[in-house]
This record gives C-alpha cells, structure tokens and sequence, in this order.
C-alpha cells in the first residue's frame, strides 16, 4: 500500500503529511507522537485496507517542521482541523498515538462537530510529572536526539536500532520512519522535530491548562489502548493501572483495551501491535456508522 504525499495551507504555511489508500472509505485520521512524523502508521494503515488513512506530520516535525510556534496542542489540533477542511473531510474518526492522542482530544474538543469518535493509543490521559523532574529528562534519548547532530544516514540508523524498545523490532517499517526523520546534509543531519516544539508540547502533557476538564468533558466514544512496556521497553508502562482506572470511572465513555507483549512504540510500529490496534479501530468504526 502506497504512501501518497500532501501538502495544504496552514496557519503560517504548509502543513505536510500522507495518505494510505486513496479510495478507501470511511476516512480515519491518524495523529502521531511528540517527536514523531506521520511515517509512524504504515503499518497501521496495511491493516486497515479499505480505509483511507490520511496522518499529517504535525507543526514543527518531519516536513512540516518549518512551520513556525508557537506549537501548543491547541494549535496543533487547529492544524489538524484545516488539514481536513483542505482534504474535503467534514467529519472522521481519530486515531492518536502518544502526544497525538492529546491532540486528537484537543481537536475533539475545539470542533466537536467534526470528529466521530477518538482511538487513543499510549496517550492522551494527563501524565503526573514527578516532582523536580524536568518534563524533557521524561523522554530520555528522544530529547538527547534532538540536540546533536549525525555524520551519516548509517550512523542515525545505528542509533535507532540501539534503542530499547527496536533492539528485537527492527523492521524495514520502522528503518524508513528513521529515514524519513533526517533533515540537512552529511556530515550535519539532524531530527527534523524541532526542540523548541518538543519542550513546549511535553510541558502540557500533565493535564494542565484546561486539558483534563477538555477531556473529561467529551462525551463521544473513546477508546484508550495501552502498552504494558514504557518508551525504553521497561516493564513499566507509561500509564500506571490505577490511572487508568481512575479516569474510567470518571468516564462512563471510555472504553480500555490492553495489548499485551509490546512497548510504547511498537504498539504501533509492529505487525502484532499494530493488528490489534486496527482491530480496535475496525470496532469502533463499525460502532460509528451502525
């Protein structure tokens, strides 16, 4: 299944992105993670085959990283927004992954009318920073990544395929997301998320701001999907059980899946994680439209 590339006009310039399967319908928009592009759902996307999936990569990442700040989740979700409007999409389910998810909320929130329902995949509930952690150090080598500079496409590949959660996950899926993730000339290549993005969007990840009163206010159908391994493939998950459980029942909308066996990334980016995931989507969309 192809990767077809967009471009549309946003507030302060164009807005990138691709779309898988053209002619599938219902449209499913996918929004990927904090420092993510919209090369993360390939696989995803082969899963869900009769379905057109249409991923931007958010202001301030992948080619879309020109776009300039300020790259709060409001904005992003206004982006996201007038991605739809330009792509002739009225109305659509949401699928975010990570800090996607939260943007996904943000977007469920500021234009109910256009989204469906919303799928959050390892995201999306308010996550306690703890006290005297600065929200960067909570990303480890994704936030390290992003302030050096690589001599090779080779030595940016080594690197990713030396992080936990890869070491027995590499797939040519994931070898063309690190790819595509490389901006500037050898010797000098760097990530293309901009730090500045990155710092800001991480700040408002605990709930703060009006987000938990946004997301608990929602009353259309979510779906949250969680990894049992954290972002270095830890056996300790980026959300705890009884968070989890909390806003489950604060939220009689809300409906908690696990899939077992995968980290925060391959949730997504493994063929395993990825069918399960898509199985949830398959769901909720034949939920939608009954």
């Amino acid at each position: 299944m192809s990767n077809q590339a967009f471009s549309v006009p946003v507030v302060g310039g164009m807005l990138s992105g691709g779309s898988w399967d053209r002619a599938g319908t219902p449209t499913l928009v996918a929004i990927h993670g904090i420092t993510a592009s919209h090369r993360s759902w390939p696989v995803v996307a082969r899963q869900l085959d009769g379905i057109r999936v249409v991923a931007p990569d958010l202001r301030g990442r992948g080619r879309s990283n020109s776009l300039p700040g300020p790259w709060g989740l409001r904005r992003l979700a206004d982006d996201v927004a007038a991605m739809m409007d330009a792509l002739e999409i009225e109305r659509a389910p949401l699928l975010g992954h990570s800090m996607g998810a939260f943007v996904a909320v943000c977007l469920a929130h500021q234009h109910p009318d256009r989204v469906e329902s919303v799928v959050m995949v390892d995201g999306g509930l308010p996550i306690e920073r703890p006290a005297g952690v600065e929200p960067e150090a909570m990303l480890g080598p994704a936030a390290e990544r992003l302030s050096r500079t690589f001599a090779s496409r080779a030595g940016y590949q080594e690197f990713w395929r030396a992080h936990p959660a890869f070491t027995d996950a590499w797939t040519i899926d994931v070898a063309e997301y690190v790819d595509y993730d490389l901006e500037g000339e050898e010797p000098l290549l760097r990530a293309s998320t901009r730090f500045e993005a990155m710092a800001e969007n991480v700040r408002e990840l605990d709930g703060s701001g009006g987000y938990a009163e946004a997301l608990t206010g929602l009353t259309l159908p979510i779906d949250f999907v969680r990894a049992p391994r954290g972002l270095l493939n830890e056996p300790i998950a980026l959300y705890g059980q009884a968070v989890v459980s909390e806003y489950a029942s604060r939220m009689p909308n809300l409906t908690v899946h696990q899939v077992d066996n995968v980290n925060h990334y391959t949730i997504i980016m493994s063929e395993r994680g990825a069918a399960e995931v898509a199985a949830i989507v398959r769901h909720r969309l034949r939920e939608d439209h009954a």
